[in-house]
């Protein structure tokens, strides 16, 4: 099974395209579960032990479904290029309700001072250093505020992929799915072209569009500690990370009445399923609605 375990790691890796940071769930979930079944027969009784200890030992749903779902994919890798005879997963029910998490967003009023410090903080810089590395703060953000890019596209795209002077930017998402976006927002795409002129000796020599102060690739980890600065500095009484500005994004493109079919492809869902729950936090348009668009409105007394 350890074999036949580094072969599929390999092939999620080569052939599917995965990210290093999927491949690395898969890798910490299925050797987990093989330490646990301790070479024993995989069976239906086995399996069913083992998501009873995993229910046990993680109290967040969504933890066990993807460890479960894992080890499904395995086995079902295994069926197929006939590692097993019997894929003991066909012979199992499993379903774990989630509760349903709406997304955080961020007050409208804390982007407001964020970007406002953002663009202070560059106007203020005292040196050539402090220059590059506020405007870099404020790019990033807006980009990150203006697409609803996700924290690790922002990270990867590559000098190639973005098109300062079309305003374009192509994003390989979760999968490699493919999508082109269009920056359009004129104060955005100018901090973008002020960086890219900044930066531009230091990015000769990267293939990455956002890179830190080594000239190599802009990490998640800074993109939240750049936010968690603004966060202190302003003395938010949020904690903010990249994540809730996707969120923020997507819900006031709905409060827009921007279609959600347009927000799913801007995003890069792959199911309309997943944009959906944006409808359950726009409780300021519902409100708007039943009051100015009421249709009893219509109907004097």
């Amino acid at each position: 099974m350890k074999e036949r375990l580094e072969t599929y790691l390999n092939e999620c890796r080569l052939q599917k395209n995965l990210s290093t940071k999927t491949i690395k769930a898969y890798s910490i979930d299925l050797k987990q579960f093989l330490t646990y079944s301790q070479d024993r027969e995989c069976s239906r009784e086995l399996l069913n032990d083992y998501i009873g200890y995993l229910s046990r030992l993680y109290s967040k749903p969504r933890t066990i479904k993807r460890k479960i779902a894992s080890l499904k994919a395995f086995f079902n890798y295994l069926e197929l290029d006939d590692y097993i005879e019997h894929n003991p997963f066909n012979k199992i029910r499993f379903k774990y309700k989630e509760p349903l998490l709406l997304p955080r967003t961020v007050d409208l009023q804390y982007m407001t001072l964020i970007l406002k410090k953002a663009y202070e903080d560059i106007h203020q810089s005292r040196s050539s250093y402090e220059i590059k590395t506020t405007t870099r703060n404020a790019a990033v953000i807006e980009l990150l505020f203006s697409t609803g890019l996700r924290v690790s596209e922002l990270c990867n795209i590559k000098k190639e992929e973005i098109n300062l002077d079309q305003g374009q930017l192509l994003i390989y998402g979760k999968g490699a799915k493919e999508r082109s976006l269009y920056i359009g927002n004129y104060k955005v795409l100018q901090i973008l072209k002020e960086y890219a002129c900044l930066f531009q000796d230091q990015m000769d020599n990267s293939i990455f569009f956002f890179i830190n102060r080594n000239g190599n690739r802009l990490s998640e980890q800074s993109v939240r500690f750049i936010l968690r600065h603004y966060e202190r500095v302003l003395k938010l009484n949020q904690h903010i990370t990249p994540h809730m500005l996707r969120h923020t994004f997507a819900t006031q493109l709905l409060e827009e009445d921007v279609d959600i079919r347009y927000i799913q492809r801007i995003l890069g869902h792959s199911s309309i399923t997943t944009t959906q729950i944006y409808t359950h936090v726009t409780s300021s348009k519902q409100r708007e609605i039943l009051i100015q668009r009421n249709p009893r409105n219509r109907i004097p007394l």
